[in-house]
C-alpha cells in the first residue's frame, strides 16, 4: 500500500498498462486516506487479495450508506415539520456519501 503515485518506471511510461494485459499491474485508488488526508494507493495484478477485498467491502458500505441517506432524505423532504438543522445535518451526511460515491464511480 502507498501513500501516492509510485514515481518508477510504472509511471514514467509513456503508454499505460492496458487492463486486457493478465499480468500488467494496476494503481488502485483506495477508499480511505492518510491521517493527512493524502491519497492511499495498491499496486495490484487485479486478482484480489486482502486489501483489495476490504476496499471492495468498504465501498460497497460506502454506498449503501449513500443509500440509507438518500432515503432519509425523501422522507424528510414529505414531512413539512423538519426542524432545519436536520437538514443541514443530512445534507453534511449526503455531500459525504456523494464525495465517496464519486469516488468509487471514477476508479
Amino acid at each position: 500500500m502507498m501513500n501516492e503515485p509510485p514515481r518508477s518506471e510504472l509511471s514514467a511510461s509513456s503508454e499505460p498498462a492496458k487492463p486486457s494485459e493478465p499480468d500488467a499491474p494496476r494503481m488502485r485508488l483506495l477508499p480511505w486516506s492518510t491521517p493527512d488526508d493524502r491519497p492511499c494507493f495498491l499496486i495490484t495484478d487485479g486478482d484480489g487479495g486482502p486489501v483489495s477485498d476490504l476496499a471492495d467491502s468498504i465501498e460497497e458500505m460506502q454506498l449503501g450508506i449513500g443509500e440509507e441517506l438518500l432515503r432519509y432524505a425523501r422522507a424528510m423532504h414529505a414531512d413539512p415539520k423538519v426542524p432545519d438543522r436536520e437538514f443541514r445535518f443530512l445534507s453534511r451526511r449526503l455531500a459525504e456519501a456523494l464525495g465517496d460515491a464519486l469516488r468509487v464511480a471514477r476508479n
